[in-house]
């Protein structure tokens, strides 16, 4: 490490809507991210990783501020945060003497100006179209006249113009900037997620008619996947839907590669600037995709394995353990604590996440993380439906040929997910419960829950899932002038390394 600074630069690589599953290196046919798999190989990926909620701005409020939706109350992506947020992850590094950058999207709590440097690209292009060039600019419009849909042919120009390009060159002219201090980079790829396009040579790459098979419609999973799959079949035809479908398929995984690509460029350019060791590196998603299984893509329905797992890898100074690791689930509110133990800062109050850095350094002497995994879904309420008569805009239609599956019908509720070992359960508001056993049924087709050789297994996590709920209930951090409060010994505020 640089003998100017005593602490790490640290890069925060995010993507949108990545499924965990689709990887070679995590069982997946296709070989999607050979540079990202060669990384996780070299250095620690939590093959067990979760997202607190699997929709984009819950997710990335919870990963700023180490918290669940349920207590820092952003549910879905149309809420406006509140103004009540306890110190987070980019208030740890600013007091930490760090420069604060992000590149890509943002899609959080925090506003563009509480970084040192803003570069915003999001689904629809770049934010200040001022500093882009006419191949940009023209890409940009494509993007936007794809209604967040897909794209059938190869998309317009090249490399150069897709958003995680210039991601990646904006994070480099951050890099470069003369400052001393060490720095702190959100490099935010606002892909895999929808619309569904990429350009030559990825379009081809993975041919629509040579992909895996995929889970069948539905495959038992309820009437929200049915409604949501009856909606693709009226927008795409009922006749052409899988078609279009499995082409949106296709287009993931070439926007995968595209990423990995980008990835690749700007690992090696960070060596040639002798920063690999001063760096720590950290790769994750906000969420799933569906990506085909149960006929559907993009997300909106409960707390499937496909939408909730995430892939998550570390790397840098300071980290010893090597390889996959599957001793413990991780989730993405770990993350705040975790890099508070690597910069032996002082975890803000209030965080609910558990720091992962016994497991990165090899030292377990101080609490082990979770021995459960957990996330949730909904906004509140009762379950909304056809039957109640709601406007076409509540149902995710904002107009001809435009769907949001992120509306009324599927949002609607409260939904909770709680895993243990090779068991899973999901509960809801109306008592109504789904028993998987994981090991045997990863795609989560035979619900287990009414079969009484499985009674014992269903009440255990039953048990969890209402500890784990109750553990949530502190809604705001409390003001320390005014109370104490103990926490649990597993989340203790504290500084230095976790020994």
């Amino acid at each position: 490490m640089d003998k100017r600074r005593d602490r790490p630069n640290i890069l925060l690589i995010m993507t949108d809507q990545q499924a965990e599953r689709m990887r070679k290196s995590r069982g997946y046919p296709l070989d999607t991210m050979p540079f990202l798999d060669a990384l996780a190989g070299q250095d620690v990926q939590f093959t067990s990783a979760y997202t607190a909620n699997p929709t984009c701005m819950p997710a990335r409020v919870s990963l700023f501020t180490g918290r669940y939706p349920s207590c820092h109350q952003v549910k879905c992506n149309a809420a406006a945060p509140a103004a009540f947020y306890s110190k987070d992850l980019l208030d740890v590094v600013k007091e930490a003497g760090y420069r604060t950058a992000l590149c890509g999207k943002n899609h959080s709590h925090r506003r563009p100006e509480d970084f040192d440097f803003c570069r915003q690209n999001t689904h629809w292009g770049a934010t200040d179209p001022k500093r882009e060039g006419p191949s940009q600019k023209s890409f940009d419009r494509f993007l936007c006249s794809l209604d967040n849909g897909v794209s059938m042919g190869p998309s317009p120009g090249g490399t150069e113009e897709q958003l995680p390009y210039r991601n990646v060159s904006d994070a480099l002219e951050f890099i470069d900037s003369a400052d001393p201090r060490p720095f702190f980079l959100w490099l935010s790829f606002a892909e895999p997620h929808n619309p569904y396009q990429v350009p030559t040579p990825y379009f081809n790459l993975f041919p629509p008619d040579s992909l895996p098979a995929s889970t069948p419609p539905c495959a038992g999973k309820g009437v929200r996947f049915s409604w949501l799959r009856a909606q693709w079949e009226t927008l795409y035809g009922k006749e052409r839907c899988d078609a279009v479908i499995r082409r949106c398929r296709s287009n993931y995984l070439g926007m995968l590669r595209l990423i990995d690509d980008q990835i690749r460029r700007l690992m090696g350019e960070m060596e040639k600037r002798g920063l690999q060791n001063d760096t720590i590196v950290v790769f994750l998603s906000d969420h799933g995709d569906f990506a085909g299984e149960y006929g559907l893509v993009r997300k909106g329905a409960d707390l499937p394995e496909a939408l909730v797992r995430i892939p998550m890898i570390w790397k840098g100074p300071g980290i010893e353990a090597k390889g996959d690791y599957e001793g413990c689930f991780a989730n993405i509110v770990d993350v705040l604590p975790t890099l508070c133990d690597a910069l032996r800062v002082s975890v803000p109050a209030g965080v609910q996440g558990e720091s992962l850095w016994s497991v990165l350094t090899g030292r377990r002497g101080s609490g082990e993380p979770e021995s459960i995994a957990y996330s949730e879904t909904g906004y509140g309420g009762d379950y909304w439906s056809e039957e109640d008569g709601l406007p076409p805009v509540c149902r995710g239609v904002h107009k001809e040929g435009a769907f949001d599956c992120l509306n009324s019908i599927t949002q609607s509720g409260q939904v909770r997910m709680v895993r243990k070992g090779q068991w899973k359960l999901q509960y809801d508001m109306r008592a109504q419960g789904h028993l998987y056993d994981l090991s045997t049924d990863p795609f989560e087709e035979h619900d287990l829950w009414c079969d009484p050789r499985f009674e014992k297994n269903k009440y255990e996590l039953l048990e969890a899932l209402a500890q784990k709920c109750l553990e949530l209930t502190d809604t705001l951090p409390v003001p320390p002038d005014r109370f104490a409060v103990k926490r649990f010994p597993q989340s203790e505020e504290k500084g230095g390394d976790a020994e």
